[in-house]
């Protein structure tokens, strides 16, 4: 025992000069642990209730506790970024477990092909392996910028914050998750409150209307869902957002280039600083991601069988749709995330399942396609979350770039600990699941809609869709993403969720005038409205942060 805990405290308390360690004994072991736990969270709740909590909040708190015993080496973890450590694993570890690996193999095992489990779960890997590799190359670029709304990444790292400072930050933060814990108790979405408290108005005000729409049309004998529409949507505003990250990876010349690297500085830690990934880097990052993509395609062709089932032209089509369906879903996927919080995985997926329906690939192909599909996404959204939580948390440090890079490095080490234990869990207790008829209900519906095939004119309808998502994409531009989140707010449909985000937008633009209320000056009211969004950034992330612990707390309905 530490002779001196006090002394041991101050040093954790006191800024670090390098960034601590994901292999630290101390914090490796409790990343471990804590991993487990994440996973057995994860894969409890995806096959009983369909859906994968966020076990950030979870994993800060446990590690928050944790250093606060006055035992030797424990107080360590008093470490904000220690803690930060901790948390991007479990919550890896859940989302790794549940939406990454467990449900892409639940798509062959529904097919009442238990041969293709085992390959199906290394491609899995392969989809979960590239997805992290690839947000970890391009987070903090002008695609995915760390100064982008990730709302349960602010959420964790206040939670982390409030709980090392305490006074005024912490008490709003507290009252936030209260009031989003009571209301998740009451079936109320408080996490898409919370998310209305913390995003680009623009896009939140197409999500809220998405949501709204999407759960009142059923009411007026218009069932979106059933006739594909918000899917042609999601294609449109999809293709529409891919041209703009590709025109994102240009490099510019001269002034352009210049205005391009001092964008966000008013966000950054540092005079110089802005986004730490340029356009080529972006470039590299995301060409380097389709190549891995497509590779881990011609394994899992090879280990599932398809070279033996497909001629050459089509072999070669299958693999090449495999790798595109990939990325394009990861980005989709994450650029959903990144401005509402929410990722409509399922429905992107079931989008290149109904283009594989078009163009007659066979069942068994096809239902690799859609596991491969799968399993990114979900680990490139939540790992975006976490780095988030350790840029704000490190927003601080001198010097900045250095200490910010090394840490985003630390957490990607972390989260692969976290997606290696989920990996053992999933391997391990799969076939328990399976077997006693714990199967995702996502998968179900994908091996469903194979075996059921398509009404007549479907694609027809999407892609008329698809036109009025385009134009929307296209006239919010990439910063709002407004078509992707119009379309995600129709397709994940949650009942209420559409007047919580609207509600949260008008409490937010009232709260705002109030405090700029009689302030004549420009530079006051600016100071005034920075005041007023951190007041509301802190309800937001106290908001979604009780709405994730009662998903979790969620584990004791499902057993």
């Amino acid at each position: 025992m530490n002779p001196n805990p006090q002394a041991t405290a101050e040093a954790a308390d006191a800024p670090p000069r390098s960034h601590p360690r994901a292999f630290e004994p101390v914090t490796l072991v409790l990343t471990i642990v804590l991993s487990v736990l994440g996973a057995l969270i994860g894969i409890v709740l995806i096959t009983s209730l369909g859906v994968s909590p966020n076990t950030a909040v979870i994993g800060a708190l446990v590690a928050m506790l944790i250093g606060r015993i006055p035992i030797g080496v424990l107080t360590r973890m008093r470490s904000q970024h220690r803690q930060n450590l901790v948390q991007s694993a479990i919550s890896g570890s859940t989302f790794a477990a549940a939406n990454s690996l467990l449900t892409p193999i639940a798509v062959p095992f529904a097919l009442g092909r238990n041969d293709l489990v085992w390959p199906m779960l290394g491609g899995a890997v392969i989809g979960l392996a590239v997805d992290s590799w690839v947000l970890f190359r391009v987070f903090d670029s002008k695609l995915l910028p760390a100064t982008g709304s990730w709302p349960a990444g602010i959420a964790a790292a206040e939670t982390i914050k409030a709980g090392d400072t305490g006074g005024r930050k912490a008490a709003i933060l507290g009252v936030g998750a209260v009031v989003g814990f009571v209301g998740a108790l009451f079936k109320l979405p408080t996490s898409a409150a919370g998310v209305g408290f913390l995003g680009n108005i623009w896009a939140l005000a197409m999500f809220g209307i998405g949501l709204t729409v999407g759960q009142y049309a059923p009411d007026f004998g218009f069932d979106l869902g059933a006739r594909h529409v918000p899917h042609g949507l999601m294609i449109g505003a999809g293709l529409v957002a891919l041209v703009q990250a590709l025109l994102l990876m240009r490099t510019r010349k001269g002034g352009a280039d210049q205005a391009e690297r001092s964008e966000g500085v008013a966000d950054a830690p540092e005079a110089d600083g802005g986004p730490t990934v340029q356009a080529p880097q972006l470039r590299r990052g995301l060409l380097e991601g389709m190549a891995l993509f497509v590779c881990g395609a011609v394994v899992v062709a090879i280990a599932g069988g398809v070279v033996g089932g497909l001629s050459l032209p089509a072999l070669v089509g299958w693999v090449l749709l495999a790798g595109v369906a990939a990325i394009v879903h990861q980005l989709i996927v994450g650029l959903a995330a990144m401005h509402s919080g929410w990722f409509p995985a399922f429905a992107v997926t079931l989008i290149f399942l109904i283009i594989g329906l078009v163009l007659h690939i066979p069942t068994v192909p096809l239902a690799l396609l859609v596991g491969y599909t799968a399993s990114t996404g979900p680990a490139f959204a939540d790992l975006g979350y976490d780095f988030k939580a350790g840029w704000l948390l490190r927003r601080d440090a001198t010097p900045w770039r250095a200490f910010e890079l090394e840490g985003r490095r630390q957490q990607y080490l972390a989260q692969l600990v976290g997606f290696g234990v989920a990996l053992v869990v999933v391997a391990v207790a799969w076939k328990t699941f399976f077997s006693d008829g714990k199967v995702p209900p996502v998968a179900e519906v994908y091996v469903t809609t194979i075996k059921t095939g398509l009404e007549p004119g479907t694609m027809t309808t999407m892609l008329l869709w698809a036109i009025p998502g385009a134009l929307v994409q296209f006239l919010g531009g990439p910063s709002r993403q407004m078509g992707v989140l119009l379309a995600t707010g129709l397709l994940v449909a949650t009942p209420q969720a559409g007047w919580m985000v609207l509600g949260a937008l008008v409490a937010r633009q009232l709260y705002t005038m109030w405090r700029r209320r009689g302030i004549a000056d420009a530079q006051a009211r600016k100071e005034s409205d920075t005041q007023a969004e951190n007041d509301l950034s802190l309800v937001g992330a106290g908001l979604v942060a009780g709405s994730s612990l009662n998903d979790v707390g969620q584990l004791t309905k499902a057993l």
